[in-house]
Parts: structure tokens; C-alpha cells; sequence
């Protein structure tokens, strides 16, 4: 009785909400923009290249690559980005710690399934219907990593559910 008594009070970080991290999504998406301009551009300046269709298995990587980059060095530095660091959100591991290189690598490619098949559902209802305008539901593929988080009872993403990673409430007790 006196374990449990002397356990309760060390108790891990409640999990984030779903509000908070859709809030914390859409920031991340206007950032992105960003990280994804400069890369087109310098990928664009290096190889003279005029139009969007030339290079573009290679832009396409490029871009996978500078995203990856930017989400690894901010998730190693704190576990944060700073729309996580704004919606007080915060990448720990079983430990609470900030997780190892290697798991965030897996944390970033595993972060694409759901949304690559929801887009490839996309492109399959465009060609069924006919209709280009079926190809705008694109915008809302992003958001397929939530539909994991209402199947389990912490509200995890599929992906760190697998890695064992969690999004936690970052906020700073009063008085702590």
C-alpha cells in the first residue's frame, strides 16, 4: 500500500488534447510552407530548372528531406516545435524524456502511411467520379492521422503508439 501511495504523486504528464494538437497541425502547416518554399527555391536556383514537372522525383525527395530535417533538429533539441512550443506540447518518450535519434527518424517516416493512402483514395474517388474538383478533398488527407486517436483509449497517434512515443501537455505548473 505504501508503493502505491509513494507512486502516485511521480505521475507522467497528461496527454495533450486533440484540439491542441489539430491548433498545434495547422501552425505547423503555415511554418512548412516556409521550410517547403526555401527548399523548392534553392533546389530550383542549383538546377536551373524552369518548371515544376522537371526534376520532380528529385524536388520531391529534396522536399521529404528539408521536412524531415526540420522536424528532426527541433524535435532532438527540446521535443518541440515551435507550434508545439506555442500550444504548450511537448514529444517524450516511455521515459519522458526527449526520444533517441533513431526513433524520431521512424517517428517522421511512419508519420506518412495514413495520409499517402488517404491521398491515393483521393486520386482513386477523382478518377471513379470524373470530376477534378474530387482532387481539392486532398487538403483534408493531413488530418487522417487523427482517425488512430479515436480507436485507443490515451487518444495516441497510430505512429507513436508503435514507437512508444506520447504528446504531452508541456504547461508549467503555478508554483512549480
Amino acid at each position: 500500500m505504501n508503493q502505491q501511495a509513494s507512486a502516485s504523486p511521480v505521475s507522467s504528464p497528461a496527454p495533450a488534447g486533440r484540439l491542441r494538437r489539430f491548433a498545434s497541425m495547422m501552425y505547423e502547416s503555415v511554418l512548412l510552407f516556409g521550410v517547403i518554399f526555401t527548399a523548392g527555391y534553392l533546389f530550383d536556383t542549383l538546377t536551373q530548372s524552369r518548371s515544376g514537372l522537371i526534376f520532380r522525383h528529385e524536388r520531391q525527395i529534396i522536399l521529404f528531406l528539408a521536412i524531415g530535417i526540420y522536424f528532426f533538429l527541433s524535435w532532438r533539441r527540446s521535443g518541440q516545435t515551435l507550434p508545439m512550443k506555442t500550444w504548450n506540447i511537448r514529444l517524450v518518450d516511455k521515459n519522458g524524456k526527449v526520444p533517441g535519434a533513431g526513433v524520431l527518424v521512424l517517428r517522421y517516416l511512419l508519420i506518412w502511411p495514413i495520409p499517402l493512402l488517404a491521398a491515393y483514395a483521393v486520386r482513386l474517388a477523382s478518377e471513379a467520379t470524373g470530376y477534378a474538383s474530387t482532387d481539392l478533398l486532398i487538403v483534408f488527407t493531413p488530418f487522417t492521422l487523427f482517425i488512430p486517436t479515436w480507436l485507443n483509449r490515451d487518444g495516441d497517434f497510430l505512429h507513436d503508439r508503435i514507437l512508444g512515443t506520447r504528446l504531452v501537455d508541456a504547461q508549467r505548473k503555478k508554483g512549480v
